[in-house]
């Protein structure tokens, strides 16, 4: 058998081998760092035999797929630890996910963070102990029966709901065995730098019907150091949490009577319109038209568009006059009737519609969070209609928009193109020329792009924006839809150069995605020290005592005359006391005003970057802020 190798040298042998074994054949130093293999593009275990002709990687703790295993493997050492110290706990499910790894268990004694100290200890031990661990598998009656004696009714749950031919593997370390498809480590030893991070509920199986169980999560890296760096990133997150500053800021709130549908204040709500007066600015510059439609619709329009048969789980309802409507999830079909609304010509396009639409999603309880997932938002929504030859064009004019956004506000960001899903609709003619319409416009843009596999929408293939936070997170919020299906099922037309009737290609797109979503990762982004044009609040006046708040009046009134959103501290308090208050509400500009300041008519101002920048005349600190407001300095 020849076993092609990554770097495309080959291998020769003459009977079956393990991955594991063969990683030996290669090098000590590969099995040593070797975490699981990759046959044929699959991720296999370890222990996995080849016994033909195949491609293989061997992936080492320092590559993705090796890392799933790694933590993969530390989460079941969590499991054998909470077993061996809390015996009537069950276990449900423990994989790997982007930042470490988690297991549900079900307890009725509730887990606290003292027990999360104990199994540390535990797990040391059991990493110390260098367990072996040894993948076996069962025949469907025999593995029921075997999770039945150990009296772990969610695993002979998940047995009983595997097809009928499912191969049933277990892995044991120890006394520990544990339901699961792999893959894991050769032994529990090599795994160095771990920690339990945090414990939350969660509904087994993501339904909410069902009962509630623990959520341990925890993270897991070859080396202490990265360890440490991540939590330290972590604590910077939890200061930086849009929530907890959300509070502190007076941005938004949210309330039991509308769980998921946030509420703004008055200083989110400056914030939040000068997003939506730069979206203004920025499409009308781009050639947009700007259009609202309905937040409610009738069942048949949904039907037409696609939604209702792939959506309408997520949709909210009601009847009015007999009749079903939904509230829209999506703005696209809004605008599908605004173009019909009359005849369109070839000289009409491309026809730009953007669209600041409220849209309702209903997102499961468990899941909300914040305003990074609400169950209402405004989607900075646009579409085009055009030419089958305006494609690529119209592609790379919103792919530089995009960028322009990002831009402005010191994201980086990555580009994913993302294919045809098993749930979809068209035909595969128009799915493969949609996706080379959008690969081929990437190309020409000169960006750099992965290509993520099933992951389209419905209707047609799509480009997604990863952009990259302060804290090197990540959020998908930009996005290029191409779709060929909703023009053919609402029979759109427009009519050509021709004479004739022809249909019109459609892109969905967004820039900021959710404006809620947005300003979630804003108030991260920037840990609420948002930039002097976004600041709810973009100057402080302090007076140094109730003698020069007189003073103080005329420099807010002069500086509200020229459109600058400032407030004034009038407390009889210490003029340090009122420094650090208005530091911590994160304003941009302090004017300390006193004697000196009222007698020369000037003020001493004091930057949130750059500290005490000494005396300058209202009117030359007017005309500075002015600019830097004008010029959406970062």
């Amino acid at each position: 058998m020849i076993i092609t190798l990554k770097d495309g040298s080959t291998k020769e042998y003459q009977q079956a081998m393990s991955v594991i074994d063969i990683a030996k054949d290669i090098s000590e130093g590969l099995a040593r760092m070797a975490a699981c293999g990759e046959v044929d593009g699959e991720v296999v275990d370890l222990r996995y035999v080849v016994d033909q002709d195949c491609t293989l990687s061997i992936h080492t703790v320092n590559d993705p797929e090796g890392l799933a295993a790694y933590r993969h493997t530390t989460s079941h050492i969590m499991a054998q630890a909470v077993k061996r110290l809390y015996q009537d706990a069950k276990l449900a499910i423990g994989p790997s996910i982007a930042d470490g790894f988690y297991y549900d268990m079900d307890r009725e004694t509730a887990f606290t963070s003292d027990d999360l100290e104990k199994i540390e200890a535990e797990m040391k031990k059991i990493i110390k102990e260098d367990l072996p661990i040894v993948r076996f598998t069962k025949p469907r009656d025999e593995a029921i029966a075997f999770m039945k004696e150990r009296q772990e009714p969610y695993k002979v749950e998940l047995i009983e709901d595997l097809p009928e031919d499912a191969e049933i593997s277990f892995y044991q370390q120890g006394e520990f065995v544990d339901l699961c498809a792999g893959p894991h480590l050769m032994s529990t030893k090599p795994v160095k730098a771990f920690k339990l991070t945090s414990l939350a509920g969660a509904y087994w199986r993501g339904d909410e019907h069902n009962k509630m169980l623990t959520r341990i999560y925890g993270t897991a890296f070859p080396k202490k150091a990265e360890l440490e760096a991540y939590l330290t990133m972590i604590e910077e997150a939890k200061k930086r949490d849009h929530r907890k500053l959300g509070r502190e800021l007076g941005l938004f709130m949210m309330n039991d009577a509308g769980p998921g549908f946030p509420f703004f204040l008055p200083k989110g709500m400056i914030l939040k319109n000068c997003l939506l007066d730069y979206w203004h600015e920025l499409h009308r510059k781009n050639g947009y038209q700007e259009i609202s439609s309905p937040i409610m619709l009738s069942r048949t329009l949904w039907e037409t568009s696609g939604h209702w048969d792939h959506y309408k789980d997520n949709m909210y309802t009601t009847v009015i006059d007999e009749q079903d409507f939904a509230i829209k999830p999506m703005n696209c079909p809004g605008g599908i009737l605004v173009y019909q609304s009359e005849p369109r010509s070839y000289r009409d396009l491309p026809l730009r519609m953007g669209e600041l639409g409220l849209v309702h999603r209903h997102e499961k309880s468990g899941q909300l969070h914040g305003l990074m997932r609400v169950r209402c938002f405004t989607q900075d929504d646009a579409h085009i209609f055009m030419m089958p030859e305006q494609i690529k064009d119209e592609i790379k004019g919103v792919a530089k928009l995009i960028d322009e956004v990002y831009s402005l506000f010191g994201f980086k960001y990555h580009v994913e193109l993302s294919t045809r899903p098993e749930d979809s609709m068209g035909s595969d003619e128009d799915w493969e020329m949609a996706t080379d319409a959008l690969r081929g416009a990437l190309d020409d843009l000169g960006l750099e792009y992965v290509v993520n596999e099933g992951d389209g929408a419905f209707y047609g293939p799509k480009i997604d924006f990863h952009l990259e936070d302060s804290l090197g997170r990540t959020w998908q919020c930009g996005t290029i839809q191409l779709d060929f299906q909703l023009p053919l099922r609402f029979n759109l037309e427009y009519t050509g150069a021709d004479g004739e009737k022809h249909r019109p290609i459609m892109i969905h797109r967004v820039a900021f995605g959710s404006i809620e979503r947005f300003i979630g990762i804003l108030i991260e982004h920037f840990a609420g020290a948002f930039p002097t044009w976004l600041a709810p609040v973009q100057v402080k006046v302090l007076p140094i005592s109730d003698k020069y708040a007189e003073y103080g009046k005329k420099v807010l009134d002069a500086l509200e005359a020229e459109g600058i959103r400032a407030e004034i501290d009038t407390r009889s308090e210490k003029i340090g006391y009122k420094i650090r208050e208005a530091q911590t509400q994160k304003v941009p500009y302090m004017l300390v005003v006193g004697a000196k300041e009222e007698e020369d008519q000037l003020v001493a101002v004091r930057s949130r970057k750059d500290g005490d920048q000494g005396q300058k005349s209202l009117d030359a600190f007017i005309a500075d802020m002015k600019e830097e407001i004008r010029i959406k300095a970062k």
